[in-house]
Order: C-alpha cells, then structure tokens, then sequence
C-alpha cells in the first residue's frame, strides 16, 4: 500500500511539473548588469510561485533591440505562440497598438495607478486608460566635466542655449578647447530633438501629438523645430560640437565624454551609473538639466525608455500572474535597487521618498538632477510625448536632417525636406488603418 501511495504521489508530481506553464517575458537588455538584475527578479518571484504550489514559471530572454522585440511579437502572434510580457520602447506605443495583440493593462483586472510618477504614466496612457506597465524610464540630462569648467571659468552648468554658447565661448578663450578637446557634445539621435520640442512645450505631430486622433503629419518646419537645428548648426559652425560621426551612436558619443574630451554632454539618465564607472577618477562629474531655447518657457521633458506590454489571447490566469510579475519587479523597493544599478528613473512616487528618506540624493546629488527635472515637468500633450506610427522611420529621417545641418546644409530646407518625408512616411503608414 505505501508503494502505491508513493507512486500515485511521485505521479502526481510528475503531472504537475509537466502541467508547468512556462510564462514567456521578452526584453532588450543584454549586458550583465540591466539583464542579470531582471533575472535576478525572476529567480526571486519564480521561487514564490513554487512555494505556493503555482504551476507557472517566468522565462526572461533577451530578444534584440526594441524594434526587433516588436516585430518578432508580431511574428510569434501571428504564428500562435507570442510571448506573454513583452518590454517595448515608448516610441512603439502607436504601433503596439495598431498590432492588436496586446491587452491594456487594466482590462487583467484592478490595476492601481496612485504610487506612479505623474510625466511617466502620461506617457501610457492613451485613450484613457493605462495600456503598459511603465518599467525603465529615463529622460536626458548634462554630464558635466567640472574639471574642464573650472579651468574654463565656467561656475555653472548652462541652462539654456544662450548660456551653452556663453560657456563654450569662455572655454575657446582659455585655451581649454583644442583639436582634441570639444565643448558640447551629443549623439546624433532625434529623441534628444523631440525633448528639445517638448521642453518648448511644443507638439512634434499634429492632432494633439497624436493622441486626440491619429496623427498625419510632424511639425518639422514650426518655430520650436528651427530653435533646436539653429542652435545646432551655431555650435558646430563655431567648432564646439563634436560626434562619432554615426548616426544614434549612444556608446561612442558617452566614450568621448568619458575620455575626458568633451566639456559638455547630453545623454540620458538611464546611463548615470555607466558613465560613472567609466569617468572612475578621471575628472569631476556634475550633471545638469537639458538647456532650453532662451525665449521658451521650460515645460518639461517626455519619458523615454520603456514599459511592459501583455499580449492577449492567454488565459486570464496566465495574463494575471504575468501582469504580477511586473509589479512585483517594479514595485518600490526593487525600482529603487534599479535606480541605484542603472540610473534609470523608479517609476513610482514612493522610491523617491525612499530614496529620499535614506539621504541617497544628498550623497548622489548627480542622481537627483534628473528626478528634479522630471518631477517640475508640467504634464500637458507635448510632455506627454507624440504617438506616431513606424515612430522608428521618423526617428530616422530626422536624425539624418540633423547630420545634413552638421554637414553645412540650410536649417529651413532641411527641415522643409525632412518635413516632406515624415508626413509621407506616416501617410503610408496610415493608409493601413483607414
């Protein structure tokens, strides 16, 4: 009799591991720090699963870039077997939903949006109503060399381009620019372009940025638009800016800063502790907020980086244990032990007091520079960031605007040009939903 209860029982176990539901979760990162803190998270909430007798498990794989995450979702779903969580950059929200295959959050149940920054679940919510779980978010800031300013004369990290311009000014006539040595600094990329719009208070597409219908053309030729290609275009024309050359070229843009060969750099939060590392004791590092047009009123920086996607089609269980994975991976205490690996924002309100509380920014006060910037954001349609189809494409065609003003072209005809791109762009992109 026991050996039979044995059996049944080692049968039954049996069953169970073979019922297990693998809960497939996709993301970007791949290096050992951002990916090794997810699956550390994974390990953790796998571990409660099993002890509460839950017969499903999340499996983490880093699938590519954000553009190739979403394209193969899209595959997969189309193929029967998508992946449950799906890490999506900001940019591929429009798309994201065009696709339908993913389930607004809130519709796997009650999801509580209180404890969330208020710039970063503007972002998300489209239509009202919360389509993601904000997870990485960033923003971008000045990494100062306060070594160079000091030598420079500089006192304060410029604000404005008015006061950038000044700076570098001051640093050609000390002799601290050289042939090797520039002022400003940042990668050709046009999510720096479309903060710059922002900080203007400014919409990048038509139609309330796209968020009160779908948006059919980029403001590419509007006053706000010229600010920042002629701010450009004057600081390469005076031989203060300097870039790889590539075009989205984070890594070697922030190497350049690194090496101590560039007074000023723009780059995102999300590379604080990298950068950090990097400078060791090269030289001092300050940070700064992003400089502003000097006739605008500051209003604000859009959230970049990313948030968790669930796809439908997946039994409601599976979509509710998944959907609680990501709040378990992004609930306070974890998002402030993300902060303090990465420099990326925690998304929510109560890791900053946490934050705040244990005096991490009175002893990090470069980490504070960017939530200071986040938190006086006024949330209005251009902070709250454009919504465009194949964003990607667009992206794309102003960044290759940019590098043609770099090149010695016009501001108006390029932005003109650029402007005639875009809008085709997202004609033909449109027509498929018409």
């Amino acid at each position: 009799m026991k050996r039979i209860l044995a059996l049944v029982t080692t049968l039954a176990l049996l069953g169970i591991a073979a019922a297990q539901t693998d809960i497939q979760f996709w993301y970007t990162f791949s290096d050992e720090k951002r990916a090794g803190w997810i699956q550390e998270r994974i390990a953790e909430f796998n571990e409660q699963l099993t002890a509460e007798g839950q017969p499903y498990q999340i499996v983490g794989e880093s699938k590519g870039t954000y553009a190739e995450i979403l394209n193969a979702s899209v595959l997969a779903a189309r193929q029967g077997n998508a992946p449950t969580l799906v890490q999506l950059y900001e940019v591929g929200s429009q798309t994201a939903l065009d696709t339908g295959i993913f389930a607004p959050v809130g519709s796997i149940g009650e999801f509580d949006t209180s404890d969330y920054i208020a710039p970063v679940l503007n972002y998300y919510t489209i239509g009202g109503q919360v389509n993601s779980i904000p997870f990485n978010s960033s923003s971008p800031i000045i990494y100062a060399n306060k070594t160079l300013m000091d030598a420079a004369g500089v006192a304060e990290v410029p604000q404005t381009y008015g006061a950038m311009l000044a700076a570098c000014d001051a640093a050609q006539a000390a002799g601290v620019l050289t042939t090797d040595v520039k002022c400003f600094g940042v990668s050709v990329n046009s999510w720096f372009f479309e903060q710059w719009m922002a900080q203007q208070g400014a919409e990048l597409a038509n139609n309330g940025n796209g968020r009160e219908s779908r948006a059919t053309e980029v403001n590419l030729t509007s006053d706000a638009a010229k600010n920042v290609f002629n701010f450009l275009k004057e600081m390469n024309d005076k031989g203060y800016y300097t870039y790889t050359g590539k075009l989205e070229d984070w890594d070697g843009s922030d190497a350049i800063f690194t090496e101590g060969n560039v007074m000023f750099h723009i780059t995102s939060t999300a590379d604080l502790v990298n950068i950090g590392d990097a400078v060791g004791d090269k030289f001092e590092m300050v940070t700064g907020i992003l400089p502003i047009a000097d006739d605008a009123e500051r209003n604000g920086v859009v959230i970049g980086g990313a948030s968790v996607w669930l796809t439908k089609d997946k039994p409601v269980e599976e979509q509710t244990v998944a959907r609680d994975f990501v709040l378990y991976m992004t609930n306070p205490e974890n998002m402030v032990d993300w902060h303090k690996v990465t420099g990326y924002y925690p998304v929510r309100n109560s890791s900053v007091t946490m934050l705040e509380d244990e005096g991490y920014f009175e002893a990090n006060p470069n980490a504070y520079t960017a939530f200071g910037q986040l938190l006086e954001t006024i949330p209005n349609v251009a902070t709250g960031g454009a919504l465009m189809g194949d964003f990607q494409s667009i992206r794309t065609i102003i960044g290759e605007a940019w590098q043609k003003v770099l090149n010695g072209e016009e501001v108006d005809a390029v932005l003109a040009e650029a402007k005639t791109l875009a809008d085709a762009r997202l004609a033909e992109y449109n027509a498929n939903f018409q």
